[in-house]
């Protein structure tokens, strides 16, 4: 079998339309879930620490936008049936975190729902598995229910950090403080209206701006530019990752994939029961009731290393029980630090664990809670 890496360079790889500005600030570009992404401008370590202390600005037009409509029983009802999280409780103008599941209990995608009305939804899907929630949903519904793939018309960034709101609400001339922690607005903005929401995947406060693709190209530099007396840093893949890992967000392909339950991949709280039953709905009531065999929990290494994905875990008699999932060094804590699937049996009762590393059997620490506290703590 071609690995991935050698699959994507044999494809022509999807540009955003932000794609030549980020070569011509000098940012490297790498292949990611079909796209061709800057991984970093100035590195790395300096645009995560800019995003912790100051704001950070990312290209996530590559992410896919599907809306969902119908007739307001029948729309609800099939979105009910299709993701694991509790729709019903959704009020509009609110975003939920949740999952697409397939009939086995394993994810066909994580999500973010938006909410406009009791006809009206978009979910916000990963880059590389839009195409397939689409198909995934088009198999499921019913009556009036109608789901159209509209990724290519609008453009998303992500604007995080402390200052994020300042920088944000400078630019508009606004008050931004009436959107809520996981909540969105629809404003008009230079004759066209864009959504803005209190989301993110760094563990900070900050937005998810959707605008067309021109707009965005617009807002991107407008951005850069006022938020040069800030702080603000545009920031690519890398320090996207260590962001997320520091905050405890899984990734699919590494801690979510079409085999795992939602509580074996470490979201069971989006797993709620529900007088209808979803896809997979026996298997994953089960796990969440009686817990599942293997489960995802946070790991820090207590020697010198760096933790990276599938690296074997033991216990202390040297029972294998897991492995890692993804890992990183750490730029906020200066540590190496990451997630693991474990043996759930072994982690009730201990929390030392050893990663073996180029041979070499580490000493690591299973942890619980975000490995960080950011500033969206303040804002839920």
């Amino acid at each position: 079998m071609v690995p991935e890496s050698e699959r994507e360079k044999t494809v022509e790889l999807k540009q955003t339309p932000l794609h030549t500005i980020h070569k011509e600030m000098g940012a490297k570009m790498v292949p990611f879930g079909g796209w061709d992404m800057p991984v970093q401008y100035t590195g790395i370590i300096q645009e995560h620490l800019a995003t912790r202390s100051a704001a950070g600005l990312f290209d996530v037009s590559h992410m896919g936008e599907i809306f969902v409509t119908g007739k307001e029983d029948e729309v609800l009802s099939f979105l009910e049936s299709v993701t694991c999280n509790t729709i019903s409780s959704m009020k509009a103008g609110q975003v939920q975190y949740n999952a697409v599941v397939n009939e086995d209990g394993g994810l066909v995608d994580d999500i973010t729902v938006y909410k406009f009305s009791d006809s009206k939804y978009m979910i916000c899907s990963n880059a590389s598995n839009y195409p397939a929630v689409t198909k995934h949903l088009e198999k499921y519904k019913k009556g009036t229910v109608t789901v159209v793939d509209d990724s290519k018309n609008w453009h998303q960034i992500a604007l995080q950090g402390p200052k994020a709101d300042e920088i944000f609400s400078k630019y508009l001339g606004k008050d931004l403080s009436s959107i809520l922690y996981y909540h969105f607005e629809e404003m008009n903005w230079k004759g066209e209206t864009i959504i803005v929401s209190r989301t993110g995947y760094t563990g900070e406060d900050g937005f998810e701006i959707y605008t067309s693709n021109t707009l965005g190209v617009t807002l991107w530099k407008d951005l850069l530019e006022i938020g040069k007396e800030f702080g603000l840093a545009p920031v690519g893949l890398g320090a996207r990752d260590t962001l997320r890992l520091e905050a405890k967000y899984p990734l699919y392909g590494h801690e979510l994939n079409a085999e795992w339950t939602p509580v074996e991949s470490g979201i069971n709280f989006i797993v709620k029961e529900k007088p209808t039953p979803y896809l997979g709905y026996d298997r994953i009531i089960a796990d969440k009731k009686n817990g599942p065999k293997r489960k995802i929990v946070g790991i820090r290494l207590m020697e010198p290393g760096v933790l990276r994905e599938n690296f074997p875990i033991f216990s202390s008699d040297g029972k294998e029980i897991g492995k890692s999932t993804s890992g990183t060094h750490s730029p906020s804590r200066k540590e190496s630090l990451g997630l693991a699937i474990l043996e759930t049996e072994f982690t009730k009762n201990q929390t030392e664990v050893f990663v073996e590393i180029r041979g070499q059997k580490k000493l690591a620490k299973v942890e619980t809670g975000a490995f960080i506290q950011g500033s969206v703590r303040n804002n839920r």
